[in-house]
């Protein structure tokens, strides 16, 4: 059937769902999306970054507002043309415009007054795109840092003033030949580090910027693809620069290793490593977060212990820049901070981890001993926290999100336990008012090995007497979960008001739930999580009457599309009307088509050669034969990660055998949906095909 003849069917089976409410796709899509708020000095004020999307006009239009901390009024301070922020007083904030640059294809560093007593003006010029601003004042001024592309001779790589070859050629003799969405090239992320200098408190350019990196080969922050200005950081005198990067020493393709380095921000000395293994240091994998102390004299950061597991543990860290040694922190914590952070006066970490289907702080005493574990200070009326920024030694500014909302502010003082909210969504944005925590709740039941945890989330006009249909949702990673959290890509609470009850759950190898949990999926991907989620889905039968068995429709992406695959060639694959595999695996066999083959090496224990038996165990090509449910297919050229081959071969192999099935293919994104139309695109498809298909009685 061709695509043309199909596309009306869409918008006529979304018009049969009854149970449909008014937060539709179009709502969701364009609903504001906001920034974890920053701070001033004094704690009065913070700044965030709020943008929505018209399906008028098809464009995304965006501002900068200004938070009082103590009222919780907005305020809108800076345009759209602004695309970084950072506090240089409590009043005055520096920032990079990216339109109208005095060199074509660069940046500006302009600064402003939020007060607006004083106009606005241009400190500096940077020769290129240049990003990841971080600033600190100093007796004669501003240091800063940014980051972006340098060629070899470490200069700053500017796109628009670059010579196009005539060929289009690239030629490798080493691996990493492409990663996530993009193909290596010879030019590599570095820090540059500048200057202003300031004449009667007015800011000015001291000269241009410096590659801290230039003379060393293989160094590179951010680490891709997902890297950020977390990745490095500023001391409090603006005199010293703390970084990580890959090891320079490995091919990226077979290695998670990164080292933490430090530099003056002068340039005056090459980066040194702090952290590098040896015989009386033994972690070998990932260094995460680099953080100064407030006093500039210890360095935290996270590292986990193994090279070649993306998913390890991460432990907690801290360096004395002085005396050069090292204490770990919290060494029976059975949990994996994603990130760490210096109370006000140094004394506490700040640490935000995952757990048990929540992102939660959690701090520790920076002299604690080594067996002292860090203390929850967030929960489930918190939902899940992105960022917890000190105001004072008692207070935080919390960022948070939950399934029923998108970023909101609050502040929580550690003494009283007293949250009091600054903005929340649910109240201001339109499309979010009728969404209500009381439509989520939670679970455990038995699983293959232990107890495992899921969630549910109802319709808004959920009535306990009626019957729904199910959309059972199973993550990617395989080492992620299900959280308590608001996604704009798999948004379980949308699905929920399309007239679904939504069952997620967080099967062996979810992250939050102890170490063992999240390891015990190596070798394992079509076992132990298999029968978590069979077991998991007759156990929501047996709870819950108001889901009809009949009417079930499963979703999944990444390593979901991988067990949606492998549902379908299972006798599970029965139980469910329609299936949905976005960015899939087709086959285990094809894992070597990947960008990061560390990780296949690593869940499959060893190579493709050596243990093809571990690759072939649980193919879901091998199943063919069973497969048998309708059954969408939607794949993304970009993605490198799971190349598009892998999505053809799944809707080539369902039309040969004659099963239901439909290809959505998007050539412009990656691994995940980003562009605001392709996403429309995206659920209109996704809600067609199911809702299509769940209509069917038995």
């Amino acid at each position: 059937m061709g695509i043309k003849s199909w596309l009306p069917a869409v918008s006529l089976v979304l018009g049969t769902v009854s149970t449909v409410t008014g937060f539709t796709p179009e709502d969701f899509i364009s609903a504001p999306r906001r920034t974890p708020a920053t701070p001033n000095g004094a704690g009065t004020l913070a700044f965030y970054y709020v943008s929505s999307y018209s399906f008028k006009t098809h464009k995304t239009t965006g501002n900068w507002n200004l938070l009082d901390l103590s009222t919780g009024s907005n305020s809108v301070v800076l345009t759209s043309d602004v695309s970084e922020i950072v506090w240089l007083s409590d009043s005055t904030v520096l920032y990079i415009n990216g339109t109208g640059s005095a060199i074509e294809g660069g940046v500006e560093l302009w600064v402003a007054d939020i007060s607006g007593k004083t106009k606005s003006y241009r400190a500096a010029s940077l020769p290129a795109p240049l990003g990841n601003l971080k600033a600190v004042k100093t007796s004669g001024g501003v240091n800063f840092v940014v980051t972006g592309l340098a060629y070899p001779n470490g200069t700053a790589y500017n796109p628009e003033l670059e010579v196009k070859p005539y060929s289009s050629a690239r030629v490798y003799d080493s691996l990493f030949v492409r990663h996530w969405d993009t193909y290596i090239t010879p030019q590599k992320s570095a820090i540059f580090s500048g200057s202003l200098k300031s004449t009667g408190g007015v800011y000015s350019s001291s000269g241009g910027v410096k590659n801290l990196f230039y003379g060393l080969e293989g160094l590179e922050t951010p680490v891709g693809p997902f890297g950020s200005s977390s990745d490095f950081d500023l001391s409090s005198d603006g005199n010293t620069v703390a970084f990580l990067s890959r090891a320079p020493d490995q091919d990226l393709a077979n290695t998670t290793a990164s080292y933490i380095y430090v530099v003056p921000h002068s340039g005056s000395q090459k980066p040194a490593a702090i952290n590098l293994p040896s015989k009386h240091w033994k972690p070998e994998g990932a260094s995460a977060n680099p953080v100064f102390s407030p006093d500039g004299d210890s360095l935290a950061y996270l590292q986990q212990d193994l090279n070649g597991y993306e998913s390890d543990k991460n432990k907690i860290y801290s360096y004395d820049l002085k005396s050069k040694t090292y204490t770990e922190f919290a060494e029976g914590w059975d949990r994996a901070p994603g990130s760490i952070a210096y109370s006000k006066d140094g004394k506490t970490f700040l640490l935000i981890t995952e757990e048990q289907g929540r992102e939660k702080v959690f701090t520790l005493s920076t002299s604690a001993k080594s067996s002292v574990e860090p203390k929850a200070v967030t929960g489930a009326e918190h939902g899940s926290v992105s960022s917890a920024v000190p105001l004072s030694n008692d207070v935080l500014l919390l960022s948070a999100t939950s399934i029923v909302s998108s970023t909101g502010f609050s502040k929580l003082n550690l003494s009283t336990n007293k949250t009091t909210e600054l903005l929340s969504p649910n109240k201001v944005d339109p499309a979010l008012k009728s969404l209500s925590k009381s439509s989520v709740s939670d679970f455990w039941f038995d699983g293959a090995a232990t107890k495992v945890h899921g969630w549910v989330v109802r319709p808004e006009n959920f009535d306990k007497n009626k019957k729904y249909p199910i959309a059972f949702l199973i993550h990617g990673g395989p080492q992620g979960a299900w959280v308590d959290n608001w996604s704009t890509r798999w948004n379980p609470k949308l699905f929920a008001e399309q007239g679904y009850v939504v069952i997620t759950i967080n099967p062996t190898g979810s992250t939050g739930y102890g170490q063992a949990f999240e390891d015990a999926i190596q070798n394992n991907w079509g076992g132990a999580p298999y029968i978590d989620l069979v077991k998991g889905f007759d156990y929501v039968l047996k709870t819950y009457p108001f889901l009809d068995k009949d009417r079930a429709v499963a979703l999944g992406a990444s390593y979901g599309g991988y067990m949606v695959n492998w549902i379908q060639g299972q006798d599970f694959g029965r139980k469910f009307k329609a299936l949905v595999t976005h960015d899939g695996v087709f086959s285990t066999l094809n894992q070597f088509t990947s960008d990061e083959l560390y990780f296949p090496e690593h869940d499959f224990n060893g190579t493709l050669w050596a243990d093809r038996a571990n690759f072939e165990r649980w193919d879901p090509a091998a199943h063919i034969a069973n497969w048998s449910t309708p059954h969408l297919v939607i794949h993304n050229d970009l993605d490198y990660r799971l190349p598009i081959s892998e999505g053809i071969a799944t809707f080539n192999a369902l039309q040969v055998r004659g099963v239901p099935s439909r290809f959505l293919n998007f050539p412009d994104e990656n691994h995940w949906v980003l562009n605001k139309e392709n996403s429309l695109v995206w659920h209109n498809e996704v809600f067609g095909w199911i809702n299509k298909w769940s209509a069917k009685k038995a």
